[in-house]
Protein backbone atom coordinates (compact mmCIF):
# COMPACT_ATOMS: atom_id res chain seq x y z
CA UNK A 1 0.00 0.00 0.00
CA UNK A 2 1.41 3.39 -1.01
CA UNK A 3 0.31 6.74 0.42
CA UNK A 4 1.26 10.04 -1.14
CA UNK A 5 1.36 12.98 1.26
CA UNK A 6 1.72 16.48 -0.05
CA UNK A 7 3.81 18.77 2.12
CA UNK A 8 3.89 22.51 2.03
CA UNK A 9 6.40 24.74 3.75
CA UNK A 10 4.86 27.63 5.66
CA UNK A 11 7.04 30.45 6.91
CA UNK A 12 6.33 32.83 9.78
CA UNK A 13 5.89 35.62 7.25
CA UNK A 14 3.07 33.64 5.65
CA UNK A 15 1.33 33.40 9.02
CA UNK A 16 1.49 37.18 9.48
CA UNK A 17 2.84 36.67 13.02
CA UNK A 18 5.62 39.22 12.75
CA UNK A 19 3.29 42.10 11.91
CA UNK A 20 1.24 41.91 15.10
CA UNK A 21 2.21 44.37 17.85
CA UNK A 22 3.11 43.09 21.31
CA UNK A 23 1.42 46.04 23.02
CA UNK A 24 -1.81 44.25 23.97
CA UNK A 25 0.14 41.36 25.50
CA UNK A 26 2.39 43.77 27.41
CA UNK A 27 -0.68 45.69 28.58
CA UNK A 28 -2.23 42.54 30.05
CA UNK A 29 1.01 41.53 31.77
CA UNK A 30 1.61 44.97 33.31
CA UNK A 31 -2.05 45.28 34.34
CA UNK A 32 -1.70 42.05 36.33
CA UNK A 33 1.22 43.59 38.19
CA UNK A 34 -0.77 46.76 38.82
CA UNK A 35 -3.59 44.64 40.24
CA UNK A 36 -1.24 42.95 42.70
CA UNK A 37 0.26 46.31 43.63
CA UNK A 38 -3.22 47.77 44.14
CA UNK A 39 -4.09 45.06 46.68
CA UNK A 40 -1.01 45.97 48.70
CA UNK A 41 -1.81 49.67 48.38
CA UNK A 42 -5.40 49.20 49.57
CA UNK A 43 -4.18 47.01 52.43
CA UNK A 44 -1.86 49.75 53.67
CA UNK A 45 -4.49 52.43 53.05
CA UNK A 46 -6.94 50.51 55.27
CA UNK A 47 -4.33 50.56 58.05
CA UNK A 48 -3.60 54.26 57.67
CA UNK A 49 -7.14 55.55 57.22
CA UNK A 50 -10.02 54.57 59.46
CA UNK A 51 -12.49 56.09 57.00
CA UNK A 52 -11.11 53.95 54.15
CA UNK A 53 -11.24 50.88 56.38
CA UNK A 54 -14.93 51.60 56.99
CA UNK A 55 -15.51 52.25 53.28
CA UNK A 56 -13.75 48.99 52.40
CA UNK A 57 -16.11 46.95 54.56
CA UNK A 58 -18.67 46.09 51.89
CA UNK A 59 -19.76 42.94 53.71
CA UNK A 60 -19.71 42.73 57.50
CA UNK A 61 -19.04 38.99 57.47
CA UNK A 62 -15.95 39.38 55.30
CA UNK A 63 -14.84 42.70 56.73
CA UNK A 64 -12.41 45.07 55.03
CA UNK A 65 -11.12 42.39 52.69
CA UNK A 66 -14.38 42.55 50.73
CA UNK A 67 -13.80 46.14 49.67
CA UNK A 68 -10.07 45.72 49.15
CA UNK A 69 -10.74 42.83 46.79
CA UNK A 70 -13.43 44.71 44.86
CA UNK A 71 -11.31 47.88 44.60
CA UNK A 72 -8.34 45.79 43.46
CA UNK A 73 -10.34 44.18 40.65
CA UNK A 74 -11.59 47.60 39.56
CA UNK A 75 -8.03 49.00 39.56
CA UNK A 76 -6.82 45.99 37.55
CA UNK A 77 -9.59 46.35 34.96
CA UNK A 78 -9.08 50.11 34.61
CA UNK A 79 -5.32 49.62 34.25
CA UNK A 80 -5.79 46.88 31.68
CA UNK A 81 -8.24 48.95 29.63
CA UNK A 82 -6.07 52.07 29.75
CA UNK A 83 -2.87 50.22 28.90
CA UNK A 84 -4.58 48.28 26.14
CA UNK A 85 -5.82 51.52 24.55
CA UNK A 86 -2.38 53.09 24.90
CA UNK A 87 -0.40 50.11 23.57
CA UNK A 88 -2.82 48.31 21.24
CA UNK A 89 -1.08 49.29 18.00
CA UNK A 90 2.46 49.56 19.37
CA UNK A 91 5.32 47.18 19.88
CA UNK A 92 6.42 46.75 23.47
CA UNK A 93 9.16 44.52 24.81
CA UNK A 94 7.32 41.66 26.53
CA UNK A 95 10.40 40.91 28.64
CA UNK A 96 10.38 44.48 29.93
CA UNK A 97 6.64 44.23 30.61
CA UNK A 98 7.24 41.01 32.55
CA UNK A 99 9.98 42.63 34.63
CA UNK A 100 7.72 45.60 35.43
CA UNK A 101 4.92 43.21 36.42
CA UNK A 102 7.21 41.09 38.60
CA UNK A 103 8.41 44.15 40.52
CA UNK A 104 4.82 45.34 41.02
CA UNK A 105 3.73 41.84 42.12
CA UNK A 106 6.64 41.61 44.58
CA UNK A 107 5.75 44.97 46.13
CA UNK A 108 2.08 43.99 46.24
CA UNK A 109 2.80 40.68 47.97
CA UNK A 110 5.23 42.18 50.48
CA UNK A 111 2.78 44.93 51.45
CA UNK A 112 0.07 42.38 52.28
CA UNK A 113 2.24 40.66 54.91
CA UNK A 114 0.93 41.63 58.37
CA UNK A 115 4.25 42.75 59.90
CA UNK A 116 4.73 45.07 56.93
CA UNK A 117 1.28 46.67 56.60
CA UNK A 118 0.85 47.03 60.38
CA UNK A 119 3.94 49.25 60.43
CA UNK A 120 1.75 51.89 58.79
CA UNK A 121 -0.94 51.76 61.51
CA UNK A 122 -1.20 54.98 63.49
CA UNK A 123 0.37 54.87 66.92
CA UNK A 124 -1.94 55.42 69.83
Amino acid sequence: MTTNVATETVSLEDLDVLDKPDGPVAAAIIAGGIGAFALGFFTILAEVSASFKTLATLNEGVGGLSGKAVFTVIAWLVAWAALHLALRAKSFDVGKATLIALVLIAVGVVTTIPPIFTMFAPTE
